[in-house]
């Protein structure tokens, strides 16, 4: 009886520490940890302020919104603070590099020439002026952003907040489309 027991109690402490050990592999992944989901959630929502300042020609909001997502793509890239996999770190560390050379280029637009070319976002609309000098730029960092944000949010994100292409003038209206 005594034997049967301490079994019983042998299996259930082995069943916790499976099940604790299990847990700690699970955070490690880099998704579902709080800190790395609350990271996330930010980061969603600063893409979002950055997409609607820039799509609206805001110059001076689109850089409030760089300064307020650089520190947290910094902190992504770097810390210690939040468990990511080496490969989102690599996504910050390149979406910070794009948000600062953005906001090197907006502080100082004779600079605009000294930018790294990159190619075209055809799947996003182009930015209206003052902002197309940084067009490209700009586009690839919403990307870029995106798809870190992906990876530290565990039920995808939502669809970046861009105007719709404009009417072409002449063209047919549909009902009801």
């Amino acid at each position: 009886m005594k034997g049967k027991f301490a079994r019983i109690i042998a299996v259930a402490v082995a069943g916790s520490v499976l099940a604790v050990s299990g847990a700690g592999v699970a955070s490690a992944d880099g998704k579902g940890t709080s800190s790395t989901e609350a990271a996330g959630h930010q980061v969603v929502q600063l893409r979002d302020e950055l997409t609607k300042a820039a799509y609206a020609g805001d110059v001076t909001g689109t850089q409030r919104s760089l300064d307020q997502l650089t520190p947290l793509l910094g902190d992504l890239a770097t810390s210690e603070k939040y468990s990511i996999q080496s490969d989102a770190r690599q996504t910050a560390a390149t979406a910070n590099d794009q948000a600062t050379e953005t906001s090197r280029i907006l502080a100082d637009p004779a600079q605009a020439d000294t930018a790294r070319q990159l190619p075209a976002v055809p799947t996003l609309p182009d930015l209206p002026a003052p902002l197309d000098m940084v067009n490209n730029l700009v586009k690839t960092l919403l990307l870029t952003v995106t798809s870190l944000a992906m990876s530290l949010l565990p039920g995808g994100v939502p669809a970046l907040p861009v105007p719709s292409a404009p009417a072409l003038p002449g063209a047919p209206t549909l009902p009801g489309v």
